[in-house]
């Protein structure tokens, strides 16, 4: 059979192809790491917080713009708040009738007061007059029994003292009724002071919501993108603006099931990323998932419990994030290097380097 003039130079190539990928896999491949320290592979993420509006209504104005920072309290958004206005001088204008009501109401009771105490002299007044008159028809009695007086004048002393009587119960009647007006009186001034407290609650209720109109980052950060712009708008709890929250940065990556159960929570880390290899930054372990994220349908060999990877994430310094808040990016890819053992030392490759 004749071999193919080309075939030396079809396997020179092929020779040359293979040893080209041997190089660049050896190029790529992590260099060997000391005892005690373990590594893995994933990207850095931050906290992310929604500016949302707390009750429906229209955006005014955005202050910010996409990738602007902005310091924790900042006003970013304002909402419409013209309805908001209106309802406070409505409910300002119930107050004031609420604070007559009241010096309404203690009118009455100073005025029902005054009538309980000319109540109280009628009573006195037909008091006195019943005595007289039970006096007068003792004395009638005697006259009238040893026959120096008509009996005529008897019975008459005797229908002026019953009458005295009921004049009595007639007067005692008055102030009980004009006690009871006062009771009425103090009663509509309780009830007017509450009505001045629940419009007052009212007028507090509506300047909350008119502070809240300003939407304030509730952390420094940078913003991330719009979701609404201004004059749209949005429903009771409708993000406006999204927001990263630079001061709490991590990178999120995934161990093998026997390095996971040696990591313990604040071991040191060391973080390299693919964009800026020259720098190496200090992190801690500050979570290791308790249930692992590649769990095959079954687990019953050895080799297939080391497919189980488990999630962990390294917190960088919030102090070390703030002096380099304008380069801190979130999504890159990077190398992560954990100390599972406290007395390995770190190679010189990884010792910190942050630039400055």
């Amino acid at each position: 059979m004749k071999m193919p003039r080309n075939l030396p130079m079809i396997g020179s190539i092929a020779a040359l192809l293979g040893g080209a990928a041997l190089i660049w896999w050896l190029w790529l491949r992590p260099a060997d790491l000391p005892p005690g320290i373990i590594a893995g592979n994933g990207r850095i993420e931050a906290t992310e917080i929604d500016v949302a509006a707390k009750a429906p209504g229209r955006i005014r104005d955005i202050l910010v713009d996409e990738g602007a920072f902005v310091k924790a309290g900042q006003v970013v958004a304002h909402m419409d708040v013209d309805t908001l206005i209106a309802q406070r001088d409505q409910a300002n204008a119930q107050l004031a009738q609420a604070l007559t009501a009241i010096e309404t109401a203690q009118s009455q009771v100073a005025q029902r007061q005054s009538e309980r105490a000319a109540a109280v002299a009628s009573l006195r007044q037909r008091e006195a007059d019943a005595v007289a008159a039970r006096k007068r028809l003792g004395r009638s009695e005697t006259l009238a029994r040893e026959g120096a007086t008509p009996v005529q004048e008897r019975d008459d002393d005797v229908a002026r003292t019953e009458g005295a009587n009921a004049a009595v119960e007639a007067a005692r009647a008055q102030v009980a009724a004009v006690d009871a007006a006062i009771g009425t009186a103090r009663s509509q001034v309780v009830g007017a002071r509450a009505n001045v407290d629940a419009v007052r609650a009212a007028i507090a209720r509506i300047e909350a919501d008119i502070r809240d109109s300003d939407l304030r980052a509730p952390t420094g950060g940078r913003v991330q993108y719009r979701v609404a712009q201004a004059g749209e708008v949005v429903a009771g709890g409708g993000r406006v603006l999204n927001l990263v929250n630079l001061g709490d940065v991590y990178m999120t990556f995934f161990l093998p099931e026997t390095a996971a159960g040696r990591v313990a929570l604040g071991s040191d880390v060391r973080i390299v990323l693919d964009a800026a290899p020259e720098y190496v930054i200090p992190a801690k372990v500050s979570f290791v998932a308790d249930v692992a994220q590649f769990t095959p349908k079954t687990v019953e060999t050895d080799s297939e419990r080391r497919k189980l990877m488990f999630r962990v994430k390294a917190r960088i310094d919030p102090q070390l994030l703030d002096k380099h808040i304008t380069q801190v990016k979130t999504g890159l890819p990077g190398m992560a290097y954990v100390r599972i053992d406290s007395n390995a030392a770190w190679p010189a490759k990884l010792a910190v380097r942050v630039g400055q």
